[in-house]
């Protein structure tokens, strides 16, 4: 029986990789870059290479791994099979644990790389002794992993848990990245908090730190936490769209936890004063009970859900 796992979490820019003992402990965790040249055909050469070479380093033989899981962005179903273009890598649809098997024969599990990462936050991190949870990540975009009894819901064509595209705005002139427009993601990700600042700063002039220099989500937050009132506008703006766009999740899956991650959940538990009590007005009374809760594991969060779809 084998004694370790690979975890592997495939980016645009590097691919995170994390060597795990049975009980889910990192041993190690390192990185390399992602090649995206040639519709990033070295991506997966490059990882059983990296892998090969630690395997060779710690003296690990195959008969010790378990298996390797991966975590990539783009619909994957639960076989494994990129079901659409991953445009970040220039990946075409394929059978990812084929194509890494190839290499190295151990068996492999890979799933959509939010998905992988709701897994982790719940196996290792703030979610740890949930079954039934939703992981949002606010990042430059807004992610989402939706957990049911411990497994990872795909859907019918892995499509499941892409929670920043729910519509949740009619009156918006401006485009989201996925080419609709009034996406959930367009309010409640970094970049959609900067968007609701400029149209509030072009109101009116009213007085507010947020005049003075950058505005960013962290910017906005701090401004918060310091009293300015046209932030706490801002951020009023932001918590009742996640609010509702949560509530609408809950309504679908009702969890018992949600699990906020990403870049934006740095602001800290702030954030629940503005996203709760929109979560409340809209939520289906069965489902107000649902906690939520920051994230725990980070940018491991991928190589820990990774290795967890292999290792449970």
């Amino acid at each position: 029986m084998g004694k370790y796992a690979f975890g592997v979490d495939i980016g645009g820019t590097t691919v995170k990789i994390g060597l795990f003992d049975r009980e889910g402990c990192a041993l190690d965790k390192w990185e390399i870059p992602t090649v995206k040249d040639n519709e990033g055909s070295s991506i997966l050469p490059d990882v059983a290479q990296s892998l090969l070479d630690k395997m060779k380093e710690k003296g690990i033989g195959r008969e010790d791994l378990v298996g390797i899981g991966v975590g990539a962005p783009g619909a994957i179903d639960r076989n494994g099979n990129l079901v659409s273009r991953a445009v970040n890598l220039g990946w075409n649809p394929f059978n990812i644990p084929k194509a890494l098997g190839a290499y190295i024969d151990v068996p492999v599990k890979a799933a959509n790389d939010a998905n992988a990462a709701a897994f982790g936050e719940m196996w290792q991190g703030g979610g740890k002794g949930f079954s039934n949870l939703v992981a949002v990540t606010l990042g430059t975009g807004v992610g989402g992993g939706i957990i049911v009894d411990g497994n990872i819901l795909t859907g019918a064509s892995g499509g499941g848990g892409e929670i920043g595209h729910i519509h949740i705005e009619d009156a918006e002139a401006e485009s989201c990245g996925c080419g609709k427009k009034g996406c959930l993601e367009q309010y409640a990700s970094a970049t959609g908090i900067v968007r609701l600042a400029r149209r509030r700063l072009e109101k009116d002039d009213t007085p507010s730190a947020l005049r003075e220099g950058e505005v960013s989500a962290r910017t906005v937050f701090d401004a918060v936490k310091a009293g300015d009132r046209v932030a706490v506008e801002i951020a009023e703006q932001f918590g009742e769209y996640l609010g509702k766009g949560l509530a609408n999740v809950a309504s679908v899956v009702n969890p018992e936890v949600f699990v906020i991650g990403g870049g934006v959940s740095k602001a800290g538990e702030i954030l629940f004063q503005f996203v709760e009590p929109a979560f409340q007005r809209y939520a289906f009374p069965a489902c107000r009970n649902t906690a939520f809760i920051l994230a725990k594991l980070g940018n491991d969060a991928g190589i820990y859900g990774a290795a967890g779809l292999i290792l449970n």
